[in-house]
């Protein structure tokens, strides 16, 4: 303790806001070791399609990007590619027992166990069953879906009860970086949400097919661990609802999922931007309405994603960057600063 102008400040250290309460510690450590081994198992796929494609790992790297430069066919896709990144940054702050892991811990789980229960609802069909028995990585690929339902339990069942106290220092800064990450957020979901509208009702595609192929993995007819495009879309636009509200709300414990979700998001406009530049759509876009549109929808999605991202990980988001900060600052001067 030190006294400085009459009062009491606390420079001892240790008096980390950023790190896990020590009786969350095994929580924690269970959460970062399991997120480590599924991204451990996917970056194993990842090697594996790399060696059996016709490219080289230089067309793999220049194919994260953009989406023609490689001519390989990969078993993961790109969510999958950007979720092994997520996984295993998400492990290394876990087992720093930083608590901002939680809020990501806790969504990357979610996501894994709606893959997982997708999965589940399709092996109830004989023929999708069939596809494993008879594939000759259909033993792994379903070993590896086991192992994400597992690592999805594990990490809900023992972060869900690894409840923080909220911090009683929350300052206007960080209120109004949370409540715009909601909004912006917020705006996202409700624009993919109503493209998805339009393209189910324009197109004359079967809704409840469309539906099926969320919840079910057999709908597809074949054997694939890249999800398919109508779980990723609708998994997107429910988690960019759900964060966006919860952001909006001020909820204090929100900013590591805020930081996975929207650097995810964030990566997958940036495919889509390079591929709409060497296909050249960008010049035949605005000659309709509907592409004007569609452009501006992808222009806002990557200037709000960066925004998030800013946010959530500057200094004035929460106890993990302005507390902390400015806990440092007193510590460093010796003086406390008023409000």
């Amino acid at each position: 303790m030190k006294m400085q102008d009459g009062g009491t400040v606390d420079v001892r250290p240790g008096t980390d806001p950023g790190r896990a309460a020590p009786e969350h510690r095994g929580a924690y450590l269970a959460t970062g070791l399991c997120l480590a081994l599924y991204a451990g198992t996917l970056l194993a796929w990842i090697a594996y399609g790399i060696a059996q494609g016709d490219g080289t790992v230089f067309d793999f790297l220049e194919g994260l990007f953009n989406p023609g430069a490689s001519p390989m066919s990969q078993v993961l896709g790109p969510y999958e590619w950007s979720f092994t990144v997520v996984f295993a940054v998400t492990a290394a702050l876990a087992l720093a027992q930083r608590r901002v892991a939680r809020s990501a811990a806790l969504l990357s789980g979610t996501l894994l166990l709606a893959v997982s229960l997708r999965e589940a609802v399709g092996l109830f069909d004989a023929g999708y069953r069939a596809q494993y028995a008879h594939d000759e990585l259909g033993g792994w690929a379903l070993a590896t879906r086991g192992l994400g339902l597992v690592v999805a339990l594990v990490v809900l069942a023992v972060l869900l009860p690894a409840v923080e106290g909220r911090p009683t220092d929350l300052g206007a800064s960080w209120r109004r970086s949370s409540r715009i990450c909601g909004v912006l957020l917020l705006l996202m979901g409700l624009a993919r949400l109503g493209w998805t509208v339009r393209a189910l009702t324009s197109s004359g595609t079967d809704v409840v097919h469309y539906l099926r192929g969320a919840v079910d993995g057999s709908v597809l007819g074949t054997l694939d661990l890249a999800a398919s495009t109508e779980f990723t879309t609708i998994a997107s636009v429910i988690t960019l609802l759900v964060l966006g509200v919860l952001a909006l709300r001020g909820r204090h414990d929100v900013r590591g999922a805020l930081l996975l979700f929207a650097a995810v998001e964030l990566y997958l406009t940036v495919r889509t931007v390079v591929w709409l530049t060497v296909t050249d759509f960008f010049n035949r876009s605005f000659e309709t309405t509907e592409g004007a549109l569609s452009m501006a929808t992808t222009a806002y999605g990557l200037a709000a994603m960066t925004s998030v991202v800013v946010l959530a990980t500057g200094r004035g988001f929460g106890p993990y960057g302005g507390v902390l900060a400015e806990g440092l600052r007193t510590a460093r001067t010796g003086r406390f600063q008023g409000p």
